[in-house]
């Protein structure tokens, strides 16, 4: 039986909330040095931005020392570094604190926050922020919103407890209740079960159905609709791909609200632009909590602006 790698802790402390790039050196390689091996594996990051890193001495290992820019290379090797962090439009709603304890803390997160850095969203995320805000560096989060979903996610305070509550969602002991915003239509026949394979391709922003083994299960209801044709609906996944509601919205015909890729990919909106947010909330969480046994019951407080003030949201473009 293979033994388990053991991550030594990083030597280097955060910055605005955001862990260090951690890398380890694979077993076999060509790479007669370090520095070669980051070239490789950096190589979007741009010319010259790796022989910074090592010239400025900022590539560290276990102990904290600089490596130096000829260090050979050592299978297996772990090394540090801060990258640089880009410039981010603020995204310029609160995020809300719904629960704390030594354990875990749910927060209310707002449109256009991501959850985890990602990409080009780093700093302006719901877990940097939250790190800073609550001075917890060791917050992790157990599961992710889309960054154009509002709602309530669940962090862990506790590294070593993170598994515990991230097995939740992968083994679907957590019941979520998801609000929505679209067209009504009277010949939807709801509720319904909704079952599809839906893949998400690397690259590709939008995912699709195909055909082949459900992979994807939603329960659609109509909660209300108005004359002025539009409905509410409330959505209860059992699963959890990749925009999966979204998706199965969008095949019923009632694609949501301010949705820029279903049906439809639409050309990105410029960076700094928050308005018109997708009409999706994830409302509800409710889960025994695999440490303490407490049965919790959160919900959110946030509305969707196109049920509150429609006219307004329209005509905001």
């Amino acid at each position: 039986m293979r033994r388990k790698t053991r991550i030594p802790p990083s030597p280097l402390p955060q910055r605005d909330g955001v862990d260090p790039v951690r890398v380890r050196l694979p077993q076999q390689g060509p790479w007669a040095t370090v520095r070669e091996h980051l070239r490789e594996r950096l190589s979007g990051a741009g010319p010259g931005v790796v022989d910074a890193l090592f010239e400025d001495g900022l590539v560290v290992g276990a102990d904290g020392r600089a490596v130096a820019p000829d260090a050979g290379y050592e299978p297996g090797l772990f090394v540090w570094f801060h990258r640089e962090l880009p410039a981010e439009p603020r995204v310029p709603f609160p995020i809300e604190v719904v629960y704390r304890d030594e354990h875990i803390v749910v927060a209310d997160k707002p449109h256009f926050l991501a959850t985890t850095p990602r990409g080009s969203h780093v700093t302006e995320t719901a877990l940097a922020r939250l790190r800073r805000e609550l001075e917890l560096p060791s917050l992790g989060a157990a599961h992710r919103l889309d960054r154009l979903t509002a709602g309530l996610v669940l962090f862990t305070v506790r590294p070593e407890e993170r598994g515990a509550y991230q097995a939740l969602f992968r083994d679907r002991r957590v019941h979520k209740e998801y609000e929505a915003i679209a067209a009504y239509d009277a010949g939807l026949g709801l509720p319904r079960t909704v079952r599809s394979r839906i893949v998400k391709e690397r690259g590709v922003p939008a995912a699709r159905e195909v055909a082949g083994e459900p992979n994807a299960v939603s329960r659609v209801e109509a909660a209300e609709h108005r004359a002025d044709g539009l409905a509410r609906y409330r959505l209860l996944p059992r699963t959890g791909q990749t925009h999966q509601l979204r998706v199965h919205m969008s095949a019923l015909g009632v694609p949501l609200l301010g949705d820029p890729l279903y049906p439809t990919v639409l050309p990105p909106v410029p960076a700094g632009d928050f308005r018109r947010p997708l009409q999706l909330l994830a409302r509800a969480l409710e889960f025994t909590d695999p440490v303490t046994g407490r049965e919790h019951r959160f919900r959110s407080a946030r509305t969707l602006a196109a049920w509150s003030a429609y006219a307004e949201w329209a005509s905001d473009h």
